[in-house]
């Protein structure tokens, strides 16, 4: 009689780290999760680290990382693509029943990663950790706040949800994430358009160890551009403020005849002319300026504009990759 034996595997879990002259804090981000993990039964964990083009020694240190772990892969971008497209990247190469998104700078601190595993549990898509106090720079803190709302109305996020950059997803929203091949990708964007079965879960904000935000105001801006990938929005904005420009102009005109007919001698002055003007002119600009936004994303996209390209990788078979 043979008798068999039942072995359940353990889930893995994919860990994505975009890196950018993270030298000096990559490995212990890695080490302190790998010891989080141990104290978790039922779960293990794999690490896809991506170096976007970094200034210091980060892909050394990756390289060595995966010498020193099989478990650690790596791969080396060939000039800096941004925090997204190296997201994404990472997330062609993930093989875990989770992927976990976390930071290089220690900032979402791998003692929290349970709480997220945890709500996953609860049947979840995508959990986002939440932070109840943020330890960031106020200029980082108003561009979160004004993402926040942006991405409501521009993204369809759920009012009650509130998302960052700790956030976990389910292999199946995984695999829908990684068909959107776009130049410009905004990770959340597309996780919106794939599933509302979002939960949140409050995680403590950690300080940053080394160095500051890597995020300048000409990057959070461009980030905020990524939004129109989307949403069809700003150009309905675009409709309706021309036609309250139109409405406008045309109920200003009428003022002036009557008021013309109503008193003959009545001098009607160039300033006020001029000024009308330059507002409806304004308004003009505007919406070229956001059409011209469009149809610019869409010619990057017909020119087949690379979403990221890879120099070199670690611990990674060609096989491991996309199909």
């Amino acid at each position: 009689m043979i008798i068999w034996e039942m072995r359940v595997e353990n889930m893995l879990v994919s860990i994505v780290i975009p890196c950018y002259n993270s030298e000096a804090t990559i490995r212990k981000v890695v080490e302190m999760v790998m010891e989080e993990f141990q104290k978790m039964e039922g779960y293990d964990c794999e690490f896809v680290l991506v170096n976007d083009c970094s200034k210091d020694r980060t892909f050394h240190e990756i390289q060595k990382l995966g010498e020193d772990y099989p478990q650690v892969r790596g791969i080396n971008l060939m000039r800096n693509f941004g925090q997204h497209n190296a997201l994404m990247a990472a997330m062609n190469y993930t093989k875990g029943d989770y992927v976990l998104g976390m930071d290089d700078d220690m900032q979402t601190h791998p003692s929290q990663i349970h709480k997220l595993i945890e709500k996953m549990e609860e049947g979840y898509d995508l959990v986002y950790g939440c932070y109840p106090q943020k330890k960031n720079s106020l200029l980082k803190n108003f561009s979160s706040k004004l993402n926040e709302v942006s991405s409501r109305i521009l993204l369809g996020r759920p009012k009650e949800i509130v998302s960052s950059n700790f956030w976990m997803i389910t292999k199946a929203v995984r695999d829908e994430v990684v068909k959107y091949t776009s130049f410009n990708p905004y990770v959340d964007g597309i996780f919106y358009r794939t599933t509302h079965n979002i939960g949140n879960v409050e995680v403590e904000h950690f300080k940053r160890e080394v160095g500051t935000s890597n995020y300048t105001l000409k990057k959070l801006i461009r980030l905020w551009l990524a939004y129109w990938n989307y949403s069809v929005i700003p150009l309905r904005i675009s409709s309706v403020l021309g036609g309250i420009s139109a409405c406008g102009g045309f109920l200003a005109a009428l003022v002036i005849v009557i008021r013309k007919i109503l008193d003959p001698g009545i001098v009607v002055g160039w300033s006020s002319t001029i000024c009308i003007m330059v507002v409806f002119f304004g308004l003009v600009l505007m919406v070229l300026g956001i059409i011209g936004e469009y149809l610019g994303k869409i010619i990057l996209s017909l020119n087949n504009t690379p979403q990221y390209i890879v120099r070199e990788t670690v611990n990674i078979e060609e096989k491991d990759g996309a199909d």
